[in-house]
Order: C-alpha cells, then structure tokens, then sequence
C-alpha cells in the first residue's frame, strides 16, 4: 500500500491497472467529417514546403519533439484500418509530447511495460498484446539460427 497525492491509500494492483493519463485516445472517421471541418483542417496546417525524412537515418540529429506528425513512427496519431485518424493524445499538441518518435522509444531499450503504455498512452496489458504478437511473427525467422 503507497499514499497518493491526496493521502488516500492505494495497492500496487490499483496503480498497475489504472491508465497514467486519464485522456483516452480519440478516433475521427473521415467519413462522418464535413467539407467545413475539411476546409478549416486545410487553413490552420498549410502544407510546408520541407522535406520529410524517408528513412531513420534522415531523422537523427533532428530536433525533437519530431514536427512531423505524418510519419508511421510519429506517437500523436495513427490511421486506422478503416481509414480513421486515431489522436492518441487528444488533449496535447504535438510539440507537447514527451517523445514524439516510436523509434526513439524502440533505441534507448529495456523500459517496463507501465513506462511504454504511458508514452504510447495504451494499457500495460496492450503492451504485453502487442509483444506476444510481434515474438510470434519473428519466432519462425529465429528457429534455423537455433539450431
């Protein structure tokens, strides 16, 4: 049992299936967005005249938080097999992440679980899902180096 913030009492379980932010992630489907919403997405981010980077090699050295949000390894949003814009943080700007870039994550290694789920902002429980899946997809490439 730890004290909280507001002296209450709180077992290590409750603290392990809470989410550390209370925002949960928020999915836009283009479909039900109107030409007005369309219209003013278009006003308030131009498009730029920079050059994205293709590859992880590009990125390094940049400044960070990453300012482009497009890129498949960019945290604030993610498109949706149907098409939809997931905002994984809804109630920050871009700039305002902690780590912006999965691949950053992915490079400084042994982190918890709790940690990961809080810069992706998912559950550690969708943490451990999405690890299962990726160790059975690389299991059978693994398999001829074992034996």
């Amino acid at each position: 049992m730890t004290d909280d913030s507001s002296g209450v009492r709180v077992s290590k379980k409750d603290l392990r299936n809470t989410r550390k932010r209370s925002v949960r992630p928020r999915v836009m489907q283009l479909r039900r967005t109107t030409r007005a919403e369309i219209e003013l997405g278009a006003r308030l981010y131009p498009p730029v005249d920079v050059q994205r980077p293709r590859v992880r090699g590009d990125c390094v050295g940049d400044h960070r938080p990453c300012p482009f949000v497009g890129c498949r390894h960019h945290l604030y949003l993610d498109v949706t097999r149907t098409g939809g814009i997931r905002f994984n943080f809804p109630d920050l700007e871009p700039w305002e992440l902690e780590s912006s870039c999965s691949l950053d994550i992915a490079a400084e290694r042994a982190r918890s679980g709790e940690k990961v789920g809080a810069l992706l902002n998912i559950t550690r429980e969708r943490i451990r899902q999405i690890e299962d899946v990726a160790l059975r997809k690389i299991q059978p490439l693994l398999l001829p180096v074992m034996q």
